[in-house]
C-alpha cells in the first residue's frame, strides 16, 4: 500500500539526505534509504499509470537523494506494471570524502499492492498466491529471481540488498531464501511482510494464544514426520532484518510467531518446532507441498511500536523512514 499523495512531494527522509553524511553502518540509516528506494519504485509505477511525459519526475529524487541511481525497471509480464527496480550506489566525485563502508553497490526492490485499477487485479492474484503458498511459482517471482541472479553473479553477495514492503517483501524473502539455499547470503529488508495465517497475536489472553500455537505446532510436527520431512535448516545461518507494526494484521503475527519459537526452545522442544515450520497447512490442503513462504528461521526482528489510528498508516512504507519511531530492541531470533 502506497502513502497518502502529499507524501510524494518529498524526496524521502527531509532529516537524511546525501549531502547529511549517511552513516551505513547505522540501523536506522539503513532503514530510512532502503524503504526511500522502496518507495521509488511505488511512485514510478504511479507515473507509469498517469502516463506523465517524464516518468522519474517525482520518482527520482527518491534515489538521487542517497547517490543512488535507477539502473533497470522490473516490469510484470502479465499486466506491463512495474513492480520492482534495481538501484546501483554512484556517489559523485565531490563526496570522494565520505565513507561508504558498509553501502551497498546495488539495491534490489519491490514494491506491494498498489491501489490503482491499471495494476490491482494483479497485485490481488499475487497477494492470494501468498495465502495459497504459491508465489514462488508466478512469472513475477521468477522475473525478480532473474535479476537477483544476475547482479549477484556480476557483483558478489556482499555487495547487493533486497528490499521490499508487503507483497514486495514477500517476493524479496522468497528471494532471499533460495539465494541462501545455495549458500549465497543477501542483506535484505523486508517491512511488513505478510504472514498468512489467522492472527493469533491478536488475541488478548496470553494462554489461549500459547495453546492454540502450540496445538497447531504439534499437529505439523506430526504430519511432518509421517511425511518424512528431514529436520535439517540450510536457512540457519541468514537472518533478513524484518519491520513489522503492531497494528498491522497483515505482519503483527510474526511478533507471537518468534516468541513462540523462543518458548519452544526454552522449554527443549525446540526440534519440533523447527520441523513443524517446515509444513504449510494452507499449501497442503491446496495440493502444494513446499515449505510455508513466511518461515524464517531467524531473524533481526524491529517492531514499531508507535501507535496509529487506522491499518493504511500502520500498513504504510512511509512509517519506516520516521525519526520519531518507537522501536523495540533489534533482537536476533
Amino acid at each position: 500500500m502506497a502513502p497518502e499523495r502529499e507524501d510524494f512531494n518529498l524526496s524521502g527522509p527531509l532529516h537524511l539526505t546525501a549531502r547529511s553524511a549517511i552513516n551505513w553502518k547505522n540501523e536506522d540509516h539503513r532503514r530510512s534509504v532502503a524503504a526511500s528506494l522502496v518507495q521509488g519504485v511505488y511512485v514510478v509505477e504511479r507515473d507509469r499509470q498517469k502516463k506523465r511525459e517524464d516518468s522519474q519526475a517525482l520518482a527520482s529524487p527518491w534515489w538521487k537523494s542517497f547517490n543512488f541511481q535507477m539502473l533497470e525497471q522490473l516490469e510484470d509480464n502479465v499486466d506491463s506494471s512495474i513492480f520492482g527496480a534495481i538501484y546501483k550506489f554512484e556517489p559523485p566525485a565531490s563526496h570522494s570524502n565520505l565513507s561508504t563502508d558498509g553501502c551497498p553497490c546495488y539495491v534490489i526492490a519491490f514494491r506491494g499492492t498498489l491501489l490503482k485499477l491499471k495494476s490491482l487485479k494483479r497485485d490481488l492474484e499475487l497477494d492470494f498466491d501468498i495465502i495459497r503458498n504459491r508465489l514462488h511459482s508466478t512469472s513475477r517471482f521468477e522475473i525478480a529471481m532473474q535479476a537477483v541472479r544476475s547482479i549477484v553473479a556480476s557483483v558478489g553477495s556482499s555487495n547487493v540488498w533486497l528490499a521490499g514492503h508487503s507483497l514486495g517483501s514477500a517476493i524479496a524473502l522468497l528471494a532471499g531464501k533460495t539465494m541462501a539455499k545455495e549458500g549465497i547470503f543477501l542483506e535484505t529488508f523486508l517491512f511488513n511482510l505478510p504472514y498468512p495465517s489467522v492472527p493469533i497475536e491478536k488475541i488478548p489472553h496470553k494462554k489461549v494464544k500459547h495453546v492454540i500455537r502450540g496445538v497447531g505446532c504439534a499437529f505439523r510436527a506430526g504430519l511432518a514426520l509421517a511425511m518424512k520431512i528431514e529436520s535439517g535448516d540450510p536457512l540457519k545461518a541468514w537472518a533478513p532484518y524484518l519491520f513489522v507494526n503492531q497494528d498491522d494484521h497483515i505482519c503483527s503475527e510474526y511478533f507471537g510467531y518468534f516468541n513462540h519459537t523462543k518458548k519452544m526452545e526454552k522449554l527443549g522442544l525446540g526440534g519440533i518446532e523447527r520441523l513443524a515450520t517446515q509444513l504449510s497447512l494452507r499449501g497442503l490442503f491446496m495440493g502444494n507441498e513446499s515449505e510455508p513462504m513466511h518461515r524464517i528461521p531467524l531473524a533481526y526482528l524491529m517492531v514499531n511500536l508507535t501507535r496509529f489510528p487506522d491499518f493504511k498508516q500502520a500498513h504504510g512504507i512511509n512509517q519506516w523512514w520516521r525519526p520519531d519511531l518507537l522501536l523495540s530492541e533489534t533482537m536476533l531470533y
